[in-house]
């Protein structure tokens, strides 16, 4: 995608970290802006608007796999996140004073792992997940379940690095353990919010008891996400004032964000398969180009992978000031997640995977999307070998 900005012609390449709005979210945002009523008032206006928001609410239910009551939709990701793990903790606690144990992936958003920190005050003990040759440990899985343990919380595509997990194998493992001892159904939490459009995806093809979604990341407008869940899920609230959504998030409701949100998704859902057909080739001629050129490049990825989220690491390069060589060129990329990109330390995503701290002190995440040409990822190609040059001093 090229943008003119300050007379200068951009690439965006971090589309992991946010992605363009895309038009039919743009057009659903505007169409729906012209409900201005409530939801929750009780004359036409409001009724209108209310139609608008389940609307939305369906067209995700349907994609999710859940039931339209089932999708809550919150301010993002982050939100939706601590409301599912926080949400099912404290229900859990106020039902039952017995310890919970949960186990989470150490390559895991922000929002998971501080979430889960922030659990301590209920006496819960939370465990990282073993990642072994690119993928989630299951024999270690099995070792780590014991009889307090209520929670497992993976993400179906991490943003960093793009590595598909085995959900599904996470699952069988989980259902056979209760199987085996009598325990009760351990909840399987996945944050979804980086799979459009680089998987099919759902409450069933993920095995999930709660499901993360987040517009932003799939060419809606920020500021709307959702969490959808399974009719067995029991949540206790963050926030307390309406009864919107379910009496679970507060608030009114942002009707325009959520039709935008469902449009972006149903246009994800249509362009899926030529994209990933485009990203594919684009992803293999990207890295057989950069590694004939640029010594000591290695590509961080698990054993599978979206082909749309490229981590490279550049050992013994600061690839910070890389990152700001390039967008003086012209092309917008990251290091890591944006909610760490303040931290001085490497990639938790990279080091979790690979176990290497110098491959997580050097990395570079490029991701793109549905507009993004080949011509673009050529001539990024050509500006990061230039940069790597002039940062290992061969070139000025």
């Amino acid at each position: 995608m090229q943008m003119s900005l300050f007379g200068s012609s951009r690439t965006y390449l971090d589309w992991a970290s946010g992605a363009p709005v895309s038009r039919d979210a743009r057009k659903a945002f505007d169409d729906a802006l012209k409900e201005f009523g409530n939801p929750s008032s009780p004359h036409e206006e409001g009724a209108r608007a209310k139609h608008a928001l389940e609307d939305a609410r369906t067209i995700i239910a349907r994609l999710a796999e859940a039931k339209p009551a089932r999708v809550i939709f919150t301010s993002g990701a982050t939100e939706a996140n601590n409301l599912a793990l926080a949400g099912s903790v404290m229900r859990m606690k106020e039902n039952s004073q017995d310890g919970i144990h949960v186990l989470y992936l150490p390559s895991a958003h922000t929002s998971v792992r501080e979430s889960l920190k922030s659990l301590a005050r209920w006496e819960v003990e939370i465990e990282p997940l073993k990642i072994t040759d690119g993928k989630i440990d299951l024999t270690r899985l099995k070792e780590q379940l014991r009889s307090e343990t209520r929670l497992v919380v993976i993400d179906a595509v991490c943003g960093e690095t793009g590595t598909r997990w085995n959900t599904r194998g996470v699952r069988n493992v989980l259902n056979a353990h209760a199987e085996g001892s009598g325990a009760q159904r351990i909840l399987l939490h996945v944050d979804a919010s980086q799979t459009p459009p680089g998987l099919p995806w759902s409450l069933t093809r993920f095995s999930a008891d709660m499901l993360t979604l987040d517009a932003q990341k799939v060419g809606g407008i920020r500021g709307i996400g959702a969490l959808c869940t399974r009719s067995h899920v029991r949540l206790s609230p963050l926030m307390h004032g309406g009864g919107q959504e379910g009496r679970l998030r507060p608030g009114t409701e942002p009707v325009a964000l959520a039709a935008a949100f469902a449009a972006a998704l149903t246009e994800a859902e249509r362009t899926r398969e030529p994209f990933l057909a485009h990203a594919q080739r684009a992803r293999t001629r990207l890295i057989g180009t950069l590694t004939d050129a640029i010594p000591g490049m290695t590509v961080n990825e698990g054993r599978e992978g979206v082909p749309h989220i490229l981590n490279l690491s550049f050992p013994g390069r600061d690839t910070d000031y890389a990152v700001m060589l390039l967008d003086r060129e012209g092309f917008a990329v990251s290091t890591k997640s944006a909610c760490e990109s303040g931290s001085e330390q490497g990639s938790r995503a990279v080091l979790a995977l690979t176990n290497d701290e110098a491959s997580a002190r050097s990395t570079l995440r490029i991701s793109w999307g549905i507009s993004t040409s080949s011509r673009d990822l050529d001539r990024f190609a050509h500006a990061l070998m230039r940069t790597i040059r002039f940062l290992d001093g061969t070139s000025v």
